[in-house]
């Protein structure tokens, strides 16, 4: 194989040249020598995406071995922190969603993949990734949060499946009654399952409500989403906060193994259910995917597009790299943003960040995935607002809005009350503009 003919490699190798302070010794570079290349990745039993883009690459380049490190996936940021201020991080690591982008960056962690970027043309996920004209990260992954639905179990408690025009509304009164059909018929499953973390409730908020803003201090528009959990907690229609945390419920089990009937969930999970429903872990059984519920009617229906969020996924490089490995993840970087990779993760289920009309067939051509007009409307269509913005006072934000969520969700404190503590908190930390 030969590299130097890549206009991403020979950029990359020039930038080797001349990069101060990207971690490598000061190492003579041949670009024909075997390379061994690490890579972050978390559960890696379940999440089949980093092996498909290991093995898509090396088949194309036999001198290029990727080896896996895998992480815990709940605590991935703060082990990939703490691995990279000791210097035992891999040379290629994953930015979970954007949240950490700034700290990372910032915190100069992350080499300037530029080279990779350049060769990819037009591809919208990149721009989070780039401060001042510089890129830091290659996005491989564009998930968006969507509406799981178990056909059958609907079907069971007679209740009408979903036609893209919910709003919250509509998603509430079915998950009560949902869960009353389903009682009534024998089972112990709820209407809903609502996830333990901040983007079930936050993400929509924020990407729905008219006018919010996640840095201006005001978090009221957080309220209604709260007040609707509550009352779904309340009413038995979903397993509640405390539940879901003392049991340890996973969302995969809850819905694969159809103990709700409603999941709502990134695109991410189609290829999680799909591996599941393979080694038993998941049932069999006739599953959707319908548009998230909407804030009001305008944006729900036919001829509307629904709002949702979702942040991208990315990857950068380890600036402490050694200089001879600098080419080959550049060059891999590139791989994963490509048509190839985009095939291949679709090909498991997994959302591209580059989707084209082959790639978005790939997936639906899989063997268990739903083949109905709502769910191609669901997974192609929509307006994705991000759940982190980019800027050096995210992070900040997002800690103190995990903390009201779950004092929220727990019912350790009223609602109102624990927004305007949210507030004043951020405000005195210097988490706002």
């Amino acid at each position: 194989m030969k590299r130097a003919t890549s206009a991403v490699v020979s950029a990359a190798m020039a930038l080797t040249l001349v990069l101060a302070g990207c971690g490598g010794e000061d190492e003579p570079v041949d670009p024909d020598a075997p390379v061994t290349i690490t890579l972050a990745g978390w559960s890696l039993a379940s999440t089949p995406e980093f092996k498909t883009l290991a093995d898509g690459f090396t088949a194309t380049h036999p001198d290029v071995t990727i080896e896996l490190k895998e992480y815990d996936a709940t605590n991935y940021d703060t082990q990939m922190i703490a691995d990279l201020a000791a210097g035992t991080a891999p040379d290629v690591y994953v930015l979970k969603n954007l949240k950490n982008f700034a700290t990372y960056q910032s915190g100069g962690q992350l080499l300037d993949v530029s080279d990779a970027g350049s060769a990819l043309g037009s591809l919208p996920a990149l721009a989070p990734y780039q401060v001042d004209g510089t890129t830091y990260a290659i996005p491989y992954r564009q998930d968006s949060w969507v509406l799981y639905y178990n056909k059958e179990l609907f079907d069971e408690a007679k209740v009408a499946h979903p036609d893209g025009s919910w709003t919250w509304d509509d998603y509430a009164v079915a998950a009560k009654q949902l869960t009353a059909g389903l009682k009534a018929a024998g089972s112990t499953a709820t209407g809903a399952y609502q996830h333990v973390w901040q983007s079930t409730a936050q993400g929509f908020a924020l990407a729905q409500t008219p006018g919010a803003d996640l840095l201006s201090g005001d978090f009221s528009y957080l309220k209604p989403y709260y007040q609707r959990s509550l009352d779904l907690q309340a009413a038995g229609a979903q397993p509640t906060f405390g539940t879901a945390n003392t049991n340890k419920l996973t969302y995969q089990a809850q819905f694969g193994k159809q103990q709700s009937a409603m999941l709502l969930m990134g695109t991410w999970y189609v290829a999680t259910l799909l591996n599941q429903r393979g080694t038993g872990d998941a049932d069999t059984f006739e599953w959707g995917i319908a548009p998230a519920p909407q804030y009001d009617r305008s944006t729900a229906g036919t001829g509307a597009t629904p709002v949702t969020f979702g942040d991208p996924t990315g990857m950068g490089i380890n600036p402490k790299i050694k200089k001879s490995k600098v080419a080959a993840a550049q060059e891999f970087l590139a791989y994963v943003a490509g048509e190839d990779a985009g095939k291949a993760l679709a090909g498991i289920g997994i959302t591209p960040a580059r989707v084209s009309a082959p790639i978005t067939e790939t997936l639906f051509a899989l063997d268990g995935v739903p083949g109905d007009d709502l769910s191609k409307f669901a997974y192609g269509t929509h307006d994705i607002r991000p759940e982190n913005p980019v800027s050096p006072h995210t992070a900040g934000v997002q800690n103190v809005l995990n903390d009201l969520h779950s004092a929220v969700m727990s019912d350790s404190e009223g609602l109102d009350e624990a927004v305007t503590q949210a507030q004043t908190r951020a405000r005195n930390e210097g988490h706002t503009r």
